[in-house]
């Protein structure tokens, strides 16, 4: 699936915190899944493409990226869902995926990908008692968020380039000609960051125990 980038904005949606709205997403999530009634997520996918439209003022083709993203997702679950269990089953996962994929769209959409990482990093913040260092997981939650876009982009070229070459692959042509090049590029493209934060030093501990001790 893939990510919306932010889209500026001065609406009630783009001023809100972005603690605030991570807070909606996750209680969205949990209300998602203590309601099991399909009924309960159409109301929902309702009201999340009512506010990123209506209230945050979002183009449309923002959330119609989003939903193209996972439309195959959509399909694979309500297919296996229908020789497993029965269809009402699977249209009531299909739309709640679809809910949590558009509602993170609005979030990601309407937030600066740097409030989202100050809000992390004070989350993660009392588990330094552990040793976890927030600015590192604040350091990863900014690359997902920027590269995912990198990577629709890598195969949406890969895939105009198999077109432009004599059509589209499918089934295990698809896997080989599609996936394996995708793969490729990214091995290829965590090489190239992971030296380049290497370079930078980014892996450096900078608490005071593991800082070299000054010359009397």
């Amino acid at each position: 699936m893939t990510l919306a980038l932010y889209v500026p904005g001065a609406g009630v949606v783009h001023r809100l915190p972005a603690a605030v709205k991570l807070l909606a997403l996750v209680v969205l999530a949990v209300a998602l899944f203590a309601l099991p009634s399909v009924a309960a997520a159409g109301a929902a996918l309702a009201g999340v493409v009512a506010v990123g439209l209506l209230v945050a003022r979002l183009p449309v083709a923002v959330l119609a990226r989003q939903a193209r993203a996972v439309v195959w997702w959509l399909g694979a679950l309500l297919a296996v869902h229908a020789l497993t269990t029965d269809l009402r089953t699977g249209a009531h996962v299909a739309l709640r995926l679809l809910t949590l994929v558009l509602a993170a769209a609005v979030v990601t959409a309407t937030t600066r990908v740097s409030e989202m990482v100050r809000v992390v990093e004070a989350l993660c913040t009392p588990l330094r008692l552990v040793g976890v260092r927030p600015a590192r997981v604040g350091l990863a939650v900014a690359m997902a968020l920027r590269f995912i876009p990198v990577l629709v982009e890598r195969a949406d070229r890969i895939r105009a380039a198999q077109a432009a070459r004599g059509g589209s692959a499918r089934g295990v042509r698809a896997l080989r000609t599609t996936v394996a090049p995708l793969l490729v590029q990214v091995l290829q493209m965590a090489h190239d960051v992971s030296e380049a934060l290497d370079a930078r030093g980014a892996d450096d501990d900078p608490s005071p125990r593991h800082r070299p001790q000054e010359a009397p």
